[in-house]
Order: C-alpha cells, then structure tokens, then sequence
C-alpha cells in the first residue's frame, strides 16, 4: 500500500457571510467561526459574536482559555460576579473553567464581538446559576482574580512598522494561556514587511481594506474578513487605500513573535524554499 502524499498547510481567507454558522442562540445571539479546526488550524480558533439589541449568553464555561474583544457597541461583561462595561476595543481574557456571561448593552444598536479560544474546537457549557452581582462598570479586576481587563484607551501601542501601530490586549504576560493577540492601525500607504510565524495566526480585518500577500497569492479583506495563515507561510498586510486599515490578530501561542524574510516571498519573485529558512527575528515583543 502506498505511502499518502503530505499537503502542505493552505491560508484560508473567511468572510463573515461564508463564515460557519455556528449558532443563531434564542436569546438574540448569533455565532459564526472563523478558524477551527475545520480550516486545519492547531489549538485555537477565532469567530464573532453578533448580539441583537438586548441580546445575550447566559451564564458559560469552557474548558479552555477565552479572550473577547469588543469591534462594535458596548458589552456588559459578567465573570463569577463581577460585571464590567467593555467599549470598543476593550479586551478580557477568561481562564479555563471561569464562569462568564456577556450582554449587549445597547438598547438601539448591535453588539460585535470578536472570540479568541485556546482550543482548535470550541464549546462551552452553559451554567443554571443566578449570582449576586457586582458592578464594576469601567473598573478593573482586583489582584487574585482570574479575569483580565485591558482598557484598549489606556493600554501602550509601539510602532512595529513606520505608520503600523500595534497594541497588544492579551498575552501570556498579561495572564492568557495558550493565545495571544491584539489590535494593528496601518496609516495609509503603510505595511509589515514579510514574514512568518511559529504559530497558525488569525487576522480580521475590523476597518477599513487590507491586501494580503501570502507566498505570491493575492488577497483583499474587509469588513471582519479573516485570514487564516498556518505556521511557516510567508504573508504579510498592506494598506494601499487612502484610509486607515486596522485589524485583530491572534496567535495560537504565548507571546508574539516574527521572523522577518525577503518581501519576495510573500509577492512571489522568489520560491519559498520551506520552513523557517535562514530568517531575522525581531526583537521581543514589547512589555
């Protein structure tokens, strides 16, 4: 019997639209996957919540990591039985096991929220439980407490690349396990140069219009469109628009990193000889 060809791992490009459906919750709540599983992703995976107005997720656990990053409107965030307000771009990290709800706050607009998860399958499992609460609001956790809460107004951006700002919200430093990721602005006519990653990355598009380059393929994202690039391939985002461009991106791993290589690998000039090949890594990830 014969040996099984071995495919190399493909980039993904996911739509909201095409994204899977992964629930239409009765409560006003509907769930689509970006990265799983499904798509080849290893030990993690990424999505979006869409809350109607008053929409909500009960009370859940999962057995994994979580990290929430709000795109649009206001959340209210429930972790055990501490309720915090989260505005745009505010971030939370949930530790395995940590019972959590969410709700949109708005009473006109919707909610979108995006999902990070340690786990290549997410699910979770819903708690009948009614607990006395306390409003946080705007607040952050108390030291002990296994929540995480990044303000992004009060959270650092560094510039990785002239007119790329990039803001880390969740990383193993700041409490996260097994994921990390955060929010890039790309200022007209700016990019990153190519690269790769030890890790399958995730990246969604939250404003405006992006074009992707991964190995010599082509690709323009907007509106939450997300990319899935496996560990190795050579990608990189620019933003040719007259807009700022901005996105959330995720790593299935601890912290970032990046090895820098030639941009011809990413248009296309020079074939990719394989793995990680000779390569620059850049300097650690800003603290």
């Amino acid at each position: 019997m014969g040996t099984l060809p071995v495919i190399a791992p493909r980039e993904r490009i996911v739509t909201v639209s095409s994204a899977e459906l992964a629930a239409v919750v009765p409560t006003g709540v509907e769930l689509r996957v970006f990265v799983s599983a499904a798509c080849g992703a290893r030990d993690f995976s990424t999505g979006l919540a869409i809350f109607q107005p008053g929409g909500y997720l009960q009370l859940h656990r999962h057995t994994f990591s979580e990290a929430i990053t709000v795109v649009k409107g206001e959340a209210l965030l429930q972790v055990e039985s501490r309720t915090y307000r989260m505005r745009e771009l505010d971030c939370a990290h949930i530790p395995a096991g940590t019972a959590h709800a969410v709700r949109n706050a708005e009473e006109s607009g919707s909610l979108v929220v995006h999902s990070s998860f340690a786990s290549a399958v997410p699910t979770r499992e819903l708690i009948d439980q009614d607990l006395p609460l306390e409003q946080r609001e705007f607040g952050d956790p108390l030291p002990g407490e296994p929540e995480t809460v990044m303000r992004f107004a009060k959270s650092p951006a560094y510039e990785l690349a002239e007119g790329a700002f990039f803001t880390d919200l969740f990383a193993r430093r700041f409490g996260a396990v097994g994921i990390c990721g955060g929010y890039g602005r790309f200022r007209p006519g700016s990019s990153l140069p190519c690269h790769t990653h030890h890790f399958d990355e995730s990246i969604t598009i939250v404003s405006g219009r992006a074009r992707c380059m991964v190995q010599g393929r082509p690709y323009e994202l907007s509106d939450c469109a997300t990319a899935y690039v496996p560990e190795a391939l050579p990608h990189r985002f620019m933003n040719e628009t007259s807009e700022d461009m901005a996105m959330i991106w995720v790593y299935a791993g601890p912290e970032p990193d990046r090895q820098i290589v030639d941009n011809g690998y990413c248009s296309g000039s020079l074939p990719w000889p394989g793995a990680h090949p000779e390569t620059r890594k850049e300097a650690e990830p800003h603290e």
